[in-house]
């Protein structure tokens, strides 16, 4: 696929998947912006490799939001593509759940998408073209015991793109969801063994995924070939809803 000349801008993209896509769209030719709460190291790292433009700015944060978009539309001329990838865990029971942590994910997982849609709606109504795609996963479709504040952020993600797909689809803009299953990333490196075992024993392929296998189905709906695409939940998780 090539992006050569594109406009493409990734939340969360120093670590794991937002990386991954971070990198493939560079190596397919794009434009690339992105944006990281704290992993400065890394940011310096993705900007002096592959000249992509490093945004420090938390995805929960409206009005943060709104300056990157209009600082990349500034800088490139248009916004062909918005990745929502910025995502936490604070994982626990309900039961042992504080206030903080459920404000926490909901922030970070599910109004960060809402700012970065919402600066990038009029810019890509004008253009008359974009893609959103947002990373949503598994346990926003299924569930997950101790996760009821990731699962709730990861749904909503759902509904919020199937609703933005309708409004947007007059304009030849496209939103879609991609759903990934186990990844090795700084989220799951934190899995007792056991409980990893467990995991793969359950997956029909009998293993995690890696973040640039999550990176290519995005790539996939950004490109022209993906035009007649809105709507959707692609989930890459080996098998696992089956």
């Amino acid at each position: 696929m090539d992006f050569t000349g594109k406009s493409v801008l990734i939340t969360g993209g120093t670590r794991g998947i937002g990386r991954a896509i971070v990198e493939q769209f560079a190596a397919a030719g794009a434009h690339v912006a992105f944006t990281y709460r704290s992993s400065a190291d890394e940011a310096a790292a993705l900007t002096g490799k592959l000249g992509a433009i490093g945004y420090q700015a938390d995805a929960a944060d409206f009005d943060a939001a709104e300056e990157v978009v209009q600082d990349v539309v500034a800088e490139r001329g248009c916004l062909d593509v918005l990745v929502n990838n910025a995502g936490i865990t604070r994982d626990g029971l309900l039961l042992r759940m504080r206030e903080s942590d459920w404000d926490l994910v909901v922030q970070a997982n599910l109004k960060s998408v809402f700012n970065y849609s919402h600066a990038a709606y009029r810019p890509m109504m004008r253009q008359r073209s974009g893609r959103i795609i947002s990373i949503s996963s598994i346990v926003g479709l299924q569930g997950n015991a101790g996760q009821s504040n990731y699962a709730a952020s990861k749904a909503g993600i759902i509904g919020f793109t199937r609703s933005l797909a309708k409004e947007l689809g007059r304009r030849g803009i496209t939103v879609n969801v991609v759903a990934p299953g186990y990844v090795e990333t700084d989220m799951t490196s934190g899995l007792p063994e056991r409980t990893r075992k467990e995991v793969i024993a359950v997956i029909p392929l009998r293993r995690t995924a890696s973040p640039e296998e999550i990176a290519a189905p995005v790539l996939f709906l950004s490109s022209s070939a993906a035009s007649y695409i809105t709507g959707q939940v692609v989930t890459v998780d080996g098998g696992l809803a089956l």
